[in-house]
């Protein structure tokens, strides 16, 4: 049995020596400094969240999509109940036949008016005619009644005669000018008639693109992030149904100090390492750079004060790529952000691009 003095010792050996592996563990544990042409920082994988809602009120008749479902763009998630759109679009079609059917009859109308006022003019051209046969006839009996050739009677006939054909051809003259009118009104009637058709056909349109868009589509390649309404569900318009996670616009973004910050240029090189996945580098560039910090002390007044102040820097992975890898593609990851400041400088072999196969 080893003294009291000596049983402290190795306690004080033990504890020491687990410190040591403690320490070469957690040494070991941390990340690779880059050094001067690089700054790093903590993010976290994001992408652009697209909602899916309804363009007018209605009920919600079928979800096509679960949460976690990838879907591509043109695909029809939703579909909103159209019963009361598709009555709609039945009276619309039935006013449509029935605009079209006074257009017919207008038409109708309007060729019975024009043969009116051809019956019309050959009327009048047999008055005239005939007018000025009586006017002829009078002007040779006025000076043989003066000669006492014919009587003051047959002068009076003719003259009478004349008077007559002077009203007949008168009347023709109305007669034209009334079918004229008619004409005319038929003509406005028929425009009036052809209005009522192209309205009937744009409502008919109208209709028919809320029933289209009644089944709700996805904009664009993406992951069903929520399910936000359920079938039998009664919404507004504009409200919303699904949540999209836009998988071709994805970016991770992280927080950098002052003197980085501005180092760092729109373009520049990054490389995404997530801890989900530490074997696999991912490309990607710098596309924004906030220019307010986003959290600051009170007060700023010495330089060490102004070493607090942190800015958001945004790093896109290129579209291409996401689209090549689009169904292993996942949000909300956390990672390291590695930016290089200086383009002249290589990237280190731990951060040499590695992508999945």
């Amino acid at each position: 049995m080893l003294p009291l003095n000596q049983k402290w010792l190795f306690r004080i050996g033990m504890i020491g020596v687990v410190a040591t592996i403690a320490f070469l563990l957690w040494h070991s544990l941390q990340p690779t400094k880059l050094g001067d042409g690089f700054a790093s920082g903590n993010g976290r994988i994001e992408s652009v969240e697209i909602d899916i809602a309804a363009k007018t009120a209605g009920r919600i008749k079928a979800l096509l999509v679960n949460e976690g479902d990838f879907v591509t763009a043109g695909q029809i998630v939703a579909r909103m109940d159209t019963e009361v759109l598709d009555a709609q679009l039945r009276e619309a079609a039935a006013h449509l036949r029935k605009a079209e059917s006074a257009v017919k009859t207008i038409i109708n109308q309007t060729a019975q008016r024009q043969s009116e006022k051809a019956a019309a003019l050959a009327l009048m051209t047999q008055r005239q005619a005939e007018l000025d046969v009586a006017h002829k006839r009078l002007l040779r009996s006025e000076p043989l009644a003066s000669a006492g050739a014919i009587s003051i009677q047959e002068l009076d006939d003719d003259r009478a005669q004349s008077l007559s054909a002077e009203a007949a051809t008168r009347a023709a003259q109305a007669q034209i000018a009334a079918a004229e009118a008619a004409i005319a009104t038929a003509k406005s009637q028929e425009i009036e008639a052809l209005s009522d058709v192209e309205a009937s056909r744009a409502t008919i349109e109208r209709i028919q693109a809320d029933i289209d868009d009644s089944a709700l589509r996805a904009t664009r390649d993406g992951r069903v992030q929520y399910r936000i309404g359920q079938p039998g569900e009664v919404v507004a318009a504009g409200g919303k149904i699904l949540n999209l996670l836009d998988l071709t616009d994805v970016y991770m973004t992280f927080f950098l100090p002052t003197t980085v910050a501005g180092q760092i240029a729109i373009g520049a090189e990054a490389r995404l390492v997530l801890d989900a996945v530490p074997d696999y580098v991912i490309p990607a560039t710098v596309s924004f750079v906030a220019d307010v910090a986003q959290f600051t002390p009170k007060t700023v007044e010495t330089a060490s004060e102004r070493q607090k102040l942190m800015f958001r820097v945004k790093a896109h992975i290129a579209p291409e790529l996401l689209k090549k890898h689009i169904r292993q593609v996942k949000t909300g990851l956390p990672g390291m952000a590695h930016v290089r400041l200086d383009p002249q400088i290589t990237w280190p072999a731990a951060l040499q691009v590695r992508l999945p196969q």
